[in-house]
């Protein structure tokens, strides 16, 4: 499981900012026919920071009483408070997911030591395999390489996410870890050299909205880097203007563009600027 593609998605939200269910099916009925290999539900991508428990848990039920039967289900449980994971673990279903996607706690900047003890308890508690997230632009600290290869001996934590842009780190991690444990990419520009040095696949952004990118990926884990690498050369500065005012407002306005979703997110982020809008279509013809 959690090999490929996985596509972090977002969350479509009507007028009202209430949920758009039929957007939602609409993205995952794309990336499925595009051969994407399983779902992420409430990552950073989704908006899960202003999403309520009850609305994270209508979003995992809907995917999965619709898709489940078709794809891997990865669902996102993190917080900076290591009972409120636990509380959350307590009350989730996991009948309806196939792992847990769990972020390093975010804002106090915890010891190596406490994010150790912090993961722990959560794979402890965890009816289903944890993939730890490392994404030290969110978090403000990163999760070091001895602490990732401490927490791979767990049973229950099977792979991590890394978004760290430290290849030094990627390496150390490939060289030390257990057979078995995974290294996923967290950043689309990155998946194709951490594929080439061992990494099992990406959790993507650009996965929403674009098949091609989903290729790419593929190609590269069947060795085909020189297809692979003309197939990211066309995503080359688009890729930053998805971040550029936030995420997810660049993939939005891409989904918008396209007509699959009303472009709606929740404060404090916004839709795209005029002129991102502008840059973001100028670009779409290429791809």
């Amino acid at each position: 499981m959690f090999s490929g593609v996985g596509v972090a998605l977002i969350t479509p939200f009507n007028d009202d900012l209430t949920i758009d269910f039929d957007g939602l099916s609409a993205i995952i009925d794309n990336v499925l026919s595009a051969g994407a290999d399983y779902l992420v539900v409430n990552g950073t991508t989704s908006e899960a920071s202003t999403l309520t428990n009850d609305e994270k848990n209508e979003i995992l039920k809907f995917v999965s009483q619709k898709y489940k039967s078709k794809t891997k289900i990865l669902f996102g449980i993190g917080a900076n408070n290591t009972q409120q994971v636990l509380d959350l673990i307590a009350t989730t279903d996991f009948d309806l997911l196939d792992g847990v996607l769990s972020v390093v706690p975010y804002y106090n900047k915890p010891s190596q030591a406490g994010v150790i003890k912090h993961f722990e308890l959560i794979a402890d508690a965890c009816p289903k395999p944890v993939i730890l997230y490392n994404i030290p632009g969110r978090t403000g600290i990163n999760m070091n390489a001895d602490t990732i290869i401490t927490l791979a001996q767990h049973d229950n934590i099977v792979g991590v996410k890394e978004a760290s842009g430290d290849f030094e780190q990627y390496l150390d991690i490939i060289k030390r870890r257990p057979e078995g444990f995974k290294l996923i990419s967290g950043d689309d520009m990155l998946t194709s050299l951490m594929v080439s040095i061992g990494a099992e696949g990406v959790i993507s952004v650009l996965g929403n909205a674009f098949p091609t990118y989903v290729e790419l990926v593929h190609e590269s884990l069947n060795g085909n880097f020189k297809k692979a690498t003309e197939l990211l050369k066309d995503f080359v500065g688009f890729n930053d203007l998805l971040y550029s005012e936030g995420n997810p407002v660049g993939i939005k306005e891409v989904l918008a563009l396209q007509g699959i979703i009303k472009n709606n997110l929740r404060l404090p982020l916004m839709p795209a600027s005029p002129e991102l809008s502008a840059a973001i279509k100028a670009r779409l013809p290429e791809l």
